[in-house]
């Protein structure tokens, strides 16, 4: 019998290109871009993927569902709301693949999604095996809508279904570095799987260096913990093994065109795996593949015929 997941989150429209020239209109988002490669790789395991989040009732947002519809998504828990608009970002990319952002988001509609006496996310809980979300949902939430994703959690992992917390910090998205802190302290306790850059570790928690940042995640609390470590192999401490931690090797890759949505897919690709019931080690290794091929094409959401091979490695 498969499993369902559900991703929370925000999805924007994204332009690629450069100021002033051609771009091209697509659309991206941490926790909608693993969401698509869950669904891709998990779908031979059964495992369904649906995303809440909250669109507007303009054709833009028509387009998005559409979109997320035909990447295999389900869409139940989406929320629509009259005159609103989803968020838009533009991403220039330098020469050596590395990318810089620029957003225009205050207004857009996920803000909102809690904004309502029971949102559809709360209402579908119990049919619900896996719940995943990141440092960006949290950020893009007011107070008020972070704790009723909190008492989600809570609920879910009370009965057993797996709680996942990617620790994506961007700082622009909080007031303060000690906010961020707390919120995502709160999510680290509550998580059953914990997915952490330790890169971003290091920046929220002012570590002097990458290594005093894995050491510090390394006690984090959720059972079940990865530390991402750029192109060093992943750390992994399996809920269901001795504590001790293990090592997932990355891939080496000649000659990278985009790092976006190189973790967002690592998250996808390991998620499916483990939900289909493989080791965490050996999950983590077929995140790092994913995130190799992802990183080697430009965009969040690669082309599915790029990665045939991965995907049948899923069945």
């Amino acid at each position: 019998m498969g499993k369902r997941v559900a991703v929370i989150g925000e999805c924007m429209l994204e332009l690629q290109g450069g100021a002033f020239g051609p771009n091209t209109l697509g659309y991206g988002g941490d926790t909608l871009n693993t969401a698509v490669y869950l669904r891709r790789f998990g779908a031979a395991a059964g495992i369904e993927v649906t995303y809440a989040t909250a669109l507007g009732d303009d054709a833009l947002s028509d387009g998005l569902l559409a979109q997320w519809a035909d990447q295999g998504l389900e869409t139940g828990l989406v929320r629509r709301l009259p005159g609103r608009l989803p968020g838009l970002y533009m991403i220039v990319v330098d020469p050596t693949g590395e990318r810089s952002f620029h957003y225009w988001r205050d207004s857009a509609a996920a803000k909102a999604y809690f904004e309502v006496d029971q949102t559809p996310l709360e209402a579908q809980a119990d049919d619900l095996d896996a719940l995943y979300l990141s440092g960006i949902s949290l950020a893009i939430l007011p107070p008020e809508g972070r704790q009723r994703l909190f008492a989600l959690m809570r609920a879910l992992r009370a009965r057993g279904a797996a709680v996942v917390f990617d620790n994506n910090y961007r700082p622009r998205l909080w007031p303060d570095r000690a906010e961020a802190r707390r919120m995502f302290t709160e999510a680290l306790s509550i998580a059953s799987i914990g997915l952490v850059t330790a890169d971003d570790h290091q920046a929220l928690f002012e570590l002097p260096s990458l290594a005093a940042a894995i050491a510090s995640a390394q006690e984090l609390p959720p059972p079940e913990l990865l530390i991402k470590r750029g192109a060093a192999s992943t750390l992994v401490r399996a809920a269901e093994g001795t504590g001790d931690w293990l090592e997932a090797p990355t891939e080496p890759v000649a000659q990278v065109i985009d790092t976006t949505a190189a973790g967002d897919s690592f998250a996808g690709g390991y998620l499916a795996r483990r939900l289909a019931g493989e080791d965490a080690r050996s999950a983590a290794r077929f995140g790092n593949r994913v995130a190799a091929r992802v990183i080697q094409h430009r965009g969040a959401i690669v082309p599915a015929q790029v990665m045939v091979d991965l995907t049948g490695a899923c069945a």
